[in-house]
């Protein structure tokens, strides 16, 4: 099930979805609003459907009860943003400027939500397919979060074999009450839990299954780390943006590498703790959005044991290779003053 509404740059995602469904046993529907939408996708969940829907900031922002209301009910959902520049209605170009919502307050309640950060056409398929398995496991909205670049441009993929969709069958905590027929009990799924004492023990559950997903579910790619002297952080496009740069600046023999979340939440800590102190001098954390939205993540992880720099174009302007590659350059030159 597919529900969702016009937004630039997620587009491309309905108008597929609104041909595709249809040919494969699905539904789709153009809710009248974002917030229709997702109480559709809410409703398609609790009926034991494989849900999902799409979006871009402000739209997901409008979403941010219902997906609230999917976690607290211990529904699975697949959330696709595909970020452009804000705050506000900002601009339609591509962005990145929709981390801290994602990671750090997706909605009201302290939930967290699984969060997949492709930076290839490719990934974005595979992530989003890894997305339903891991709502689906965990009983929670997951996010595929991508910006408008990898949402509107064309590669050539490969798409996975077909295989039975994962099945959802509802485990939550819920409610029972009387049938309103007057026969027997029936579960209402419902994120409202009156008993403070109840609501308690989910959120005590819900802390355990977050540090489950820090232990099990940390993706991260390590690109030329070996015998890196500085070190990139960089997701999305402008990871693919930092690999160019990585090659120019061996080729003059910096020595750069580079660290890409895959799972922006839970966040590749221990990637970042297992960086050589004594070799490696700094990191820069680069990013399509100013100001830059990760570094208290990367000065988590490296417990400010190294300087954190910083590197980012902001509101759709295009973030280079030479960006990067400048900066860091900069920042080595300052650095030997």
């Amino acid at each position: 099930f597919f529900a969702g509404y016009p937004i630039t740059p997620q587009n491309e995602i309905p108008e597929y979805m609104a041909r595709r469904m249809p040919q494969v046993g699905g539904v789709f529907l153009q809710g009248e609003s974002e917030v229709a939408s997702v109480c559709m996708v809410y409703g398609a969940a609790a009926m034991g459907k494989l849900a999902m829907t799409s979006s871009s900031g402000p739209g997901i922002s409008l979403k941010a009860e219902g997906i609230s209301t999917l976690a607290g009910a211990q529904l699975p959902a697949v959330v696709v943003n595909v970020m452009r520049g804000g705050p506000g209605l900002g601009t339609i170009q591509a962005a990145q400027s929709d981390y801290l919502h994602a990671t750090k307050a997706m909605g009201h309640g302290g939930f967290r939500v699984l969060v997949l950060a492709p930076s290839t056409v490719q990934e974005a398929i595979d992530l989003t397919y890894k997305a339903f398995g891991l709502a689906v496991k965990y009983q929670n909205p997951a996010v595929v979060l991508m910006d408008g670049w990898i949402g509107s441009m064309m590669e050539p993929v490969t798409l996975p074999e077909p295989k039975e969709p994962v099945r959802n069958k509802y485990t939550g905590w819920g409610t029972r009450c009387f049938n309103p027929q007057g026969v027997g009990v029936v579960d209402v799924v419902s994120s409202c839990l009156l008993e403070p004492d109840r609501q308690e023990l989910l959120n005590i559950h819900f802390g355990e299954m977050y540090d489950t997903w820090a232990r099990d579910e940390v993706m991260a790619e390590e690109y030329m780390l070996g015998d890196a002297e500085y070190v990139i952080v960089a997701y999305g496009t402008a990871a693919r943006a930092a690999r160019t740069a990585i090659g120019s600046l061996r080729e003059k023999g910096v020595k750069a590498g580079m660290l890409r979340p895959i799972t922006l939440y839970p966040f590749p800590y221990d990637a970042l703790k297992r960086l050589d102190r004594n070799r490696v001098r700094f990191l820069l954390d680069t990013e399509m959005t100013l100001p830059v939205q990760m570094k208290d993540d990367i000065r988590l992880g490296v417990a400010d044991a190294m300087p954190v720099h910083t590197c980012g174009r902001s509101g759709g302007v295009v973030l280079t290779n030479e960006d990067i590659e400048d900066a860091l350059l900069r920042i080595v030159e300052e650095e030997g003053k």
